[in-house]
């Protein structure tokens, strides 16, 4: 690493350890969140000008370190736990979601950045998933920013109605489990609503949700595929090296060597919470790097995106889980 890095990466840190911190007494809220309002809080406050490198290789580079680290605490295992009806319910949500992102986010003229990215987060495993896909498809800052606050915001209000409409609908442990692991984003919003309804359904939906995490590799390598198309369509020629995401191969081999078990468990736990806290401290340079009054001003349409997109996966996850049977 650079020398000159290591002045941001410290200033970055002055707002990534609170947060941290604020993160494991708020879960609900988390650490990214608070890591972004913080260093928001701060982004006007005049800082040497030799912090800046620093701070954006914290806002990209260790953004991707953090998604590797994330990769000792996947095992690949509860893939095949979930069965093949989970993973339909989920293939159909993942694709209701980036389909309304596309198409909503077009007709309300959210950039296609944020389009994306609003779409990984309310697919796959919210803020994870959005710093996963950012680096890949070259995301702004403000897009990360705007993506990771709606995500925020749905989840919310997931941990209050969910449990609500699942009690109203009468739902099945099983099935309020599956449904809470494919239509809220957050792990810990879905560990809150689903332990609030039953023991069952709180323990199904963590699995199911885990599992889910697992779909940031083939999404991860799509839109690698994608930038690489647009690429050669720009006649920049194709370069498989330049588009791939390394970083998600990394991530795959780190998961493969938590679930083979070799590693002790309490290294394989503190390398993954190496890894939220490396996503808190890169959320914090991202959120130094914001204009917060910019922000402000296009903020509305994102989250009603947002909402769109949350409301299609809720309602089509119930719908597949009837006709496949499980509610």
């Amino acid at each position: 690493m650079k020398s000159e890095y290591l002045r941001g990466i410290a200033y970055a840190l002055l707002f990534a350890v609170p947060a941290y911190v604020l993160g494991k007494f708020f879960p609900i809220i988390g650490g990214p969140v608070f890591g972004i309002l913080l260093g928001m809080c701060f982004a006007r406050l005049a800082r040497p000008k030799n912090f800046e490198a620093g701070i954006s290789f914290t806002g990209k580079k260790i953004l991707q370190y953090a998604i590797i680290l994330l990769g000792f605490e996947m095992n690949l295992y509860h893939v095949l736990s979930v069965g093949s009806q989970s993973l339909a319910v989920m293939a159909s949500t993942l694709a209701t979601a980036f389909l309304v992102a596309w198409g909503a986010g077009r007709l309300l003229g959210v950039e296609g950045d944020a389009r994306t990215l609003i779409g990984a987060g309310t697919a796959i495993c919210g803020g994870s998933a959005i710093a996963a896909v950012a680096p890949v498809i070259g995301a702004k800052d403000k897009d990360i920013v705007f993506s990771i606050s709606t995500i925020f915001l749905f989840n919310v209000i997931a941990v209050f109605i969910f449990p609500f409409l699942g009690h109203f609908m009468g739902m099945s442990d099983l099935g309020f489990g599956m449904w809470a692991g494919t239509a809220i984003n957050d792990t810990s919003s879905v560990v809150a609503a689903g332990y609030s309804y039953s023991h069952e359904a709180g323990s199904y939906a963590t699995i199911v949700k885990l599992t889910r995490a697992l779909c940031i590799v083939p999404v991860c390598l799509a839109f690698a595929l994608f930038a690489a198309r647009d690429s050669k369509a720009e006649g920049k020629g194709f370069s498989l090296k330049r588009i791939f995401p390394m970083f998600i191969l990394w991530f795959v081999v780190a998961s493969i060597v938590n679930t083979t078990g070799i590693l002790p468990e309490a290294l394989s736990h503190f390398l993954g919470e190496a890894g939220k806290f490396a996503i808190v401290l890169a959320m914090s340079a991202i959120g130094l790097n914001t204009d917060f009054a910019a922000l402000l001003k296009n903020g509305v349409r994102p989250i009603t995106l947002g909402l769109f997109c949350w409301i299609a996966v809720a309602v089509v996850s119930l719908i597949v889980q009837h006709f496949i049977g499980i509610i």
